[in-house]
């Protein structure tokens, strides 16, 4: 027995099936934008941890934080004894958040903790009940999170019934045909039939759709919904988890609508591999919640923060905001050479910003109609030749790209060209079948 078949053996003895992962290796080891699995095998990251790694596996300016503040202190709990590292953090945090009104930061561990606590903030500052988020979004998998997320599998099935006074409405799709106005149209609709806007405490919604296709929210979509809060007293929370800190050319993708959130959530790259998120808000808005409403035992740990530090210097010293944006028109311009071949799997609409990227692949050349099943076979070829890819999408037909901003250029290279040779690969396949 192999040492991937016996850890796999083991594995699914002692853990569940619904934490099976969807790599059939064990990772050793990482760097940048390169795994080695326990057998010796070379991969390259086209995933990013999912969108966790925008400055790579165990980047040198991370690394050089985390092994000082492994000899300073791990763990005391901020609500118990407080350390430099989480004011630091949010002192950066704030000053970099889009918009010119004054900031405070709170951390905690994942990003459904963020999002959580963004409702509670929310709630404590309007004095009402209600939150509206879209179709195909993700917000995490705690219970209220899952009720937020717009998207049943696999995430909601089988785990119901969720918290009441949440409201969904139809994000623009131009594969679908939905626009900016059907949204609003729906939204107008919802406050007539559901809920009257005077108890809505928030609009939370991601300015890029990660689990639910990599959909980019149009800037009058949000430039709008900045206007229809702004009438109402309605907060409006912007999830970043996925697409933040450089990965679509801008340190939040908020920023290419020129709009400031009330509230943004964080977390995925913030912190380079180690577990963080936090909540940057608007001071009087954050400061709503009473004092002790708001933490946890892990929330912003010292190593997390010292890591996230790191993150922060490595974007600024190596300009990865403008590296994301040349790396992503260089990435598009490759896949669609790709997509114009006749000999590849059908390729339907390629979108994204800057390096958050994604491409659908559809039963027919000029069709719409969503092929999960390719998307599938297209991870697992990819990966058979040294490829990690990941497939997201409402209807699971979306593969994503979320290589770290920091891999060499002929790492990137290597990485689409086994890529276009996976594509010709399934193309084959089903024609033979």
């Amino acid at each position: 027995m192999t040492a991937n078949a016996n850890l796999n053996a083991r594995r699914a003895v002692a853990t569940p099936r619904a934490v099976t992962p969807g790599a059939p290796f064990f990772v050793d080891r990482a760097e940048n934008a390169e795994l080695w699995d326990v057998e010796g095998y070379r991969y390259i990251d086209f995933a990013g941890g999912i969108a966790v790694l925008n400055t790579g596996h165990r980047h040198p300016a991370v690394m050089q934080r985390v092994e000082q503040q492994l000899q300073q202190v791990t763990h005391t709990a901020w609500a118990v004894a407080p350390y430099e590292p989480y004011v630091e953090l949010a002192e950066r945090l704030n000053a970099l958040a889009p918009g010119s009104t004054p900031k405070k930061s709170l951390f905690v561990t994942t990003g459904a903790e963020a999002v959580e606590n963004a409702v509670k903030v929310a709630r404590a500052w309007t004095r009402r009940t209600d939150v509206i988020a879209f179709n195909g979004s993700f917000h995490g998998r705690t219970l209220l999170t899952m009720g937020l997320t717009g998207k049943v599998d696999p995430y909601k099935r089988d785990f119901g019934p969720f918290p009441g006074d949440l409201h969904h409405v139809p994000f623009p799709m131009a594969p679908h045909g939905i626009t900016v106005d059907d949204s609003f149209a729906a939204l107008e609709w919802l406050f007539r039939a559901r809920v009257e806007p005077e108890r809505v405490a928030a609009i939370v919604i991601e300015p890029v759709q990660g689990e639910g296709g990599f959909n980019v929210a149009p800037p009058s979509l949000l430039q709008r919904l900045r206007e229809l809060c702004d009438a109402h007293g309605i907060c409006l929370i912007v999830d970043e988890v996925q697409s933040g800190f450089a990965r679509t050319g801008r340190l939040f993708a908020v920023e290419h609508a020129g709009i400031e959130p009330d509230l943004m959530t964080v977390a995925k790259s913030m912190a380079g591999g180690f577990p963080l998120a936090g909540l940057v808000g608007k001071a009087g808005i954050m400061d709503a919640a009473q004092p002790g409403g708001l933490g946890g035992t892990y929330a912003g740990n010292p190593v997390s923060c010292a890591a996230a530090l790191g993150v922060l210097d490595a974007i600024e010293q190596e300009g990865l905001v403008e590296r994301s944006a040349a790396l992503g028109a260089h990435i598009v311009t490759h896949l669609q050479q790709i997509a114009a071949r006749d000999d590849v799997h059908p390729i339907g609409e390629l979108r994204g910003l800057g390096s958050m990227i994604a491409f659908d692949l559809v039963k027919a050349a000029g069709s719409t109609v969503p092929d999960p099943a390719a998307a599938k076979a297209l991870c697992a070829r990819a990966r058979e030749h040294g490829l990690v890819l990941l497939s997201c999408g409402v209807y699971g037909n979306t593969v994503r790209i979320l290589v770290p901003l920091t891999a060499p250029d002929a790492i990137i290279d290597e990485g689409l060209a086994i890529l276009e040779r996976s594509l010709i690969q399934i193309a084959l396949e089903n024609r033979a079948a």
